[in-house]
């Protein structure tokens, strides 16, 4: 699946910091979108361990985006939520890794990999500065 729950939340989060002034605890957050606090917890601390978002501790800590809103594009926000690439399907990235036997058989792997590298290009080049503009 493309776009998992971790994703939409990751993006959901990014859009609410990009218009904090000062740095959101995960509470406060999960709150304002009525999400799991654990849950998102383990989204944000993924983000900042991406570079995507800034951790701060204390009283006054929590999370703000560390780099400028067009600097943040969907496709590594995903991959920072996701542990890996987003996929539309599941099959190997190339024949020669494909764990059946029928691959060189394969008639949809070509369409499917093509279909992915235009999705991938596309996540690059969508930022977080587009989604706020829509």
């Amino acid at each position: 699946m493309l776009i998992t729950r971790a994703s939409e939340y990751a993006i959901l989060s990014l859009i609410v910091l990009s218009k904090s002034s000062t740095p959101m605890d995960s509470e406060t957050l999960s709150n304002e979108l009525s999400i799991s606090k654990s849950f998102l917890a383990k989204i944000l601390q993924s983000l900042a361990k991406s570079d995507i978002l800034k951790s701060y501790k204390g009283a006054n800590g929590g999370f703000k985006l560390l780099k400028d809103p067009k600097d943040i594009n969907m496709l590594d926000v995903m991959s920072a939520v996701e542990g890996k690439a987003p996929a539309v399907f599941d099959c190997s990235p190339s024949i020669a890794s494909c764990p059946s036997d029928k691959a060189p058989l394969c008639s949809l792997w070509p369409f499917l990999n093509k279909l992915q590298y235009k999705i991938d290009l596309f996540l690059a080049d969508l930022t977080l500065a587009n989604i706020l503009e829509e």
